[in-house]
């Protein structure tokens, strides 16, 4: 069938009206018409860490868009489609179709997309990343150029002006291409690019937030939630999600908070700066509460890491297990955040070809952090899931150091309980998020 499309930019202008011939792929049985479908995009961390690069280096990011991009994925498998209503061909008009190229609505249009682009991307040189596929390196120094992939999208950024237009040529030359030039709107995303910064914001998608709940122009509050608020746990959101089922009249108070918040920050956003290149290290900070959750006792941990001086990661989440101990709760957390420390550390190493790096991780809890060097099972440690010793593995290999933080300077406490608003406003200030 014919599918009709508006596309829109940040403001909500329409920018084209678009129109496909979609096949019917839900009519399609694995094993018979198509075997895998899985295509990676880049992760919303890695899209910062690209960003918090190009700040830092004072680089430019340019967007490129493919126009009918699956159309291009060669297919693997034989499959056939009936001919598409007011195209029937009177002289076949029991025939059917058999494809060669994929079309939308393919179950394994995306895959066949990928692995077409990584085959050019490659074939001009470019190496994918190990540990993020959805990213391609070439060259190095001055002649440095990186891609990020997200389906159809492609922002490009790097040192030399010049080698980020030859690749555009490039690409141009392969697939039909929309150039869109500097980088302004990204998944959601409004990005602006000035002198030594960068900064994302998602104002459009706020203002839609609060215009939905029907609290355009309320009163707004300095803080998502009040600091002695027993609902559950930790995180806004979070907390108020796990109340779905049978919300009751504080939960609704709770959701209506939150979005007066929303609507009280509607310019702030993230800010990537422009730094020096010895300032260029990964710091993390961790954090847990203990036993938030007022019904299943489970702790949150909270997770943040800076390139720089710029934020590029955070993670809020409910632990799988209780935690028997404050300590125990923030040496879990400890944990989580040495797995997405490492990630984050070869990531950064493989975009700028350079040696992977030991991280700084930082936790206020001096219990938890000795337990982290000591590969001695204590009797109230023994019982911890063998999964939560990796950072000892990590401490032993050199990849991290662990070192101690005031509790008043830790900063991923703002994911993990409420905070009060001077304490909530200094966080947010240390996180870069400000008006923009």
């Amino acid at each position: 069938k014919w599918v009709f499309k508006v596309k829109r930019d940040a403001a909500g202008n329409i920018v084209k009206h678009k129109a496909r011939l979609v096949t019917k792929g839900y009519a399609q049985k694995q094993g018979v018409d198509y075997d895998e479908v899985f295509a990676p995009v880049a992760r919303l961390e890695t899209i910062r860490v690209l960003l918090a690069l190009a700040a830092h280096g004072d680089w430019q990011v340019h967007h490129m868009d493919v126009k009918s991009a699956f159309l291009n994925g060669d297919l693997q498998e034989q499959v056939y489609v009936h001919q598409p209503p007011g195209f029937v061909d009177p002289k076949h008009v029991g025939k059917v179709f058999k494809l060669h190229k994929a079309l939308y609505g393919l179950k394994q249009a995306p895959r066949a997309w990928n692995f077409k682009l990584d085959q050019e991307l490659k074939a001009l040189g470019f190496q994918r990343s190990k540990v993020e596929h959805a990213v391609y390196k070439r060259g190095t120094g001055d002649a440095l150029l990186l891609v990020g992939v997200y389906v159809d999208d492609l922002i490009v950024c790097g040192p030399n002006s010049l080698k980020i237009a030859e690749f555009k040529n490039q690409m141009k030359e392969t697939f039909s291409m929309s150039d869109l030039g500097l980088l302004s709107y990204y998944l959601g995303m409004e990005v602006k690019q000035e002198e030594s910064q960068i900064t994302i914001c998602q104002k459009a998608y706020a203002e839609k937030i609060v215009e939905t709940c029907g609290l355009t122009g309320c009163n707004t509050v300095d803080t998502p939630m009040e600091q002695r608020i027993k609902l559950s746990a930790t995180k806004p959101v979070g907390i108020v999600s796990r109340f779905m089922e049978a919300p009751g009249k504080e939960h609704w108070a709770a959701v209506k908070r939150i979005v007066r918040y929303i609507a009280g920050t509607l310019d702030y956003g993230c800010r990537f700066q422009k730094g020096k290149k010895m300032d260029l290290k990964l710091l993390g900070f961790t954090d847990s509460d203990c036993s938030g959750d007022l019904i299943q006792r489970k702790s949150t941990s909270g997770i943040i890491f800076y390139l720089g001086s710029n934020l590029v990661t955070w993670a809020s989440q409910k632990q799988k297990v209780v935690a028997l101990s404050s300590c125990e709760a923030e040496y879990i957390a400890a944990a989580m955040g040495a797995c997405q420390g490492v990630w984050l550390s070869r990531l950064i190493a493989e975009m700028l070809g350079e040696e992977v790096q030991k991280f700084k991780l930082l936790i206020d809890n001096q219990s938890a952090i000795e337990l982290a060097k000591n590969p001695v099972f204590h009797d109230r440690s023994k019982h911890i899931d063998t999964r939560f010793q990796y950072i000892r593995d990590c401490i032993e290999k050199g990849m991290v150091e662990v070192n101690h933080i005031r509790t008043d300077e830790q900063v991923a406490d703002i994911l993990t309980k409420p905070l009060g608003r001077i304490k909530f406003v200094e966080f947010r200030l240390k996180l870069g998020v400000v008006p923009v």
